[in-house]
C-alpha cells in the first residue's frame, strides 16, 4: 500500500512543521545528514540512550543475559517501524529517529517505577508523572549535547520527532490509528494517548510498540519457567498466528505486521483485522494476567518501591532554598555517591553558578520548592536500575 504521498517529504503540506526546530542547529559545511538523520544520530549519543540497555522492560535482573531489556525493546520497535515505514512508502529516517527515542523517558524498573514516580509526582507536586511527556522532557530539556563551539545545549529535535516521542503509546485498544492535523504545543500534553500524532510515521511506531512487547514478553516468560503451567492455555490463544504449538516471537511479529499491511490504506488508517485484533487482545489479557501481575513479580515490586522512595526522601529533606548547597555538601560525607551525583547534575539545569558551555535551558528556580521536587523525580527517572540500587545501599549502610 502506497502512503508516499502523505509521507514527511517536502511536498507534505505538514513539512515546515515536521522539521521546525525551537532555535536553529549548528551547521557543518561536509554534513551530508537529512533533519530526521540528525535527529537520529543526537538521540543515540545521548546519555539517556545508552543507559536503555541497564533499565527493566518486564522482568528485572535476569541472570539470564537473552531476556529483554528497555534497549532491546527499543531496538525492535526500530525493526518494525522500519519493515512497515518502508512497505508504505513512508520516511524510514522518520520513523527510525521517532523509534530509537521513543522510551527515553522510561523510569529504572519499568512500568513499576514510572507508577512510583507517578505517586511521588502526585503528591508533591500535584501532576502525574508518565513516561511519555518525561521522554520530551528529557530531550527538550535535560540531554545534552556539546556543539561544534564546545557549548552544552538542549538535543532541539525537530517537531516530528518530538510529537512521536510523546504520542507513541501503545497501551491502547483502538483498532484505527490516523494522524490529527493540528500543529499544537506539545507542552499541552497533559495525559498519555491524549492525541495522535502528527505524522504518519508516528503512528506507524505508536502501532509498532504495540506489536513488539506482546510476543517478546511471552518468550522471556517461557524462557524463566512462568508459564510453565499456562502452555496449554497459550498454545490456543496462538493459533492466530503460531500453529503447530510454535512459541516464537518472530513468527507473531510478522504474521502481525502482514495483518496490518493487508488491512491499512490512506482511506482507513492503519489496522488490522477484526481477527487480529481480538487475538492481541487476548494475548494482552493473558500477558497481565499470567506476567506483569504474576506473583513471581510481587517481592520486586516492594523493593522498587522502597528504593524509589527512599532516593526520593533522602533528597528532598536537603530542601532550604539558597542554602539547599550548603545542606547538599554537609551530606556528601554520608551519601557521596548520590550527592555528588545530584549536585553535578542539578547545577546543569537552575538558575545559580551557570557555567560559560552551558547554553541549554534553566528548568529550576533553587528558590522554588516545588522545582527542587520535580528536578529529584527528572534525575531518578534517568538512573538504570543498578545505579538506583547502589544509590539505595549507599543510603541504608555505613
Amino acid at each position: 500500500m502506497d502512503f508516499s504521498e502523505l509521507s514527511a517529504n517536502p511536498k507534505n503540506p505538514k513539512w515546515e512543521n515536521m522539521i521546525s526546530r525551537k532555535s536553529p542547529l549548528y551547521s557543518r559545511g561536509n554534513d551530508i545528514r537529512s533533519e530526521f538523520e540528525r535527529d537520529y544520530t543526537r538521540i543515540i549519543h545521548s546519555t539517556a540512550y545508552r543507559r536503555l540497555k541497564h533499565k527493566t522492560q518486564v522482568f528485572f535482573s535476569p541472570e539470564n543475559d537473552h531476556i529483554c531489556t528497555r534497549i532491546e525493546h527499543v531496538n525492535h520497535v526500530d525493526s518494525i517501524s522500519y519493515t512497515l515505514s518502508n512497505y508504505f512508502h513512508l520516511n524510514t529516517e522518520l520513523t527510525k529517529a521517532i523509534a530509537v527515542g521513543h522510551d527515553l523517558g522510561h523510569s529504572p524498573f519499568g512500568h513499576q517505577g514510572e507508577k512510583i514516580l507517578s505517586e511521588l509526582a502526585k503528591k508533591y507536586l500535584n501532576e502525574s508523572f508518565w513516561h511519555e511527556k518525561n521522554g520530551l522532557s528529557f530531550v527538550d530539556k535535560i540531554e545534552l549535547l556539546e556543539d561544534d563551539s564546545k557549548n552544552k545545549k538542549n538535543l532541539n529535535l525537530t517537531y516530528a520527532v518530538r510529537d512521536g516521542i510523546i504520542s507513541h503509546c501503545g497501551e491502547v485498544d483502538e483498532n484505527v490509528i490516523r494522524p490529527r492535523e493540528e500543529f499544537i504545543d506539545l507542552d499541552n500534553y497533559i495525559s498519555p494517548n491524549q492525541y495522535p500524532p502528527y505524522t504518519w510515521e508516528g503512528c506507524v511506531v505508536k502501532i509498532a510498540d504495540k506489536i513488539s512487547y506482546i510476543g517478546r514478553d511471552i518468550e522471556d516468560a517461557i524462557t524463566l519457567g512462568l508459564l510453565d503451567d499456562k502452555l496449554d492455555t497459550l498454545y490456543e490463544l496462538l493459533q492466530f498466528t503460531v500453529p503447530n504449538k510454535r512459541i516464537n516471537n518472530t513468527f507473531i511479529i510478522n504474521n502481525l505486521v502482514y495483518d496490518l499491511c493487508k488491512h491499512s490504506s490512506p482511506e482507513k488508517g492503519l489496522c488490522f483485522s477484526d481477527e487480529a485484533l481480538e487475538f492481541m487482545d487476548k494475548i494482552k489479557a493473558f500477558n497481565y494476567k499470567n506476567i506483569y501481575f504474576s506473583d513471581k513479580l510481587k517481592p520486586s515490586l516492594k523493593y522498587f518501591d522502597l528504593i524509589i522512595n527512599e532516593i526520593f526522601d533522602t533528597l528532598s529533606r536537603l530542601y532550604d532554598g539558597k542554602n539547599t548547597i550548603n545542606n547538599l555538601a554537609k551530606y556528601r560525607k554520608f551519601y557521596p555517591t548520590l550527592i555528588d551525583g545530584f549536585s553535578d547534575w542539578l547545577c546543569s539545569y537552575w538558575n545559580m553558578d551557570r557555567k560559560e558551555n552551558l547554553k541549554n535551558e534553566v528548568i529550576f528556580d533553587i528558590e522554588n520548592q516545588k522545582d527542587y521536587y520535580r528536578s529529584i523525580l527528572f534525575y531518578i527517572s534517568g538512573m538504570t536500575d543498578n545505579y538506583a540500587i547502589d544509590t539505595y545501599n549507599e543510603i541504608i549502610g555505613f
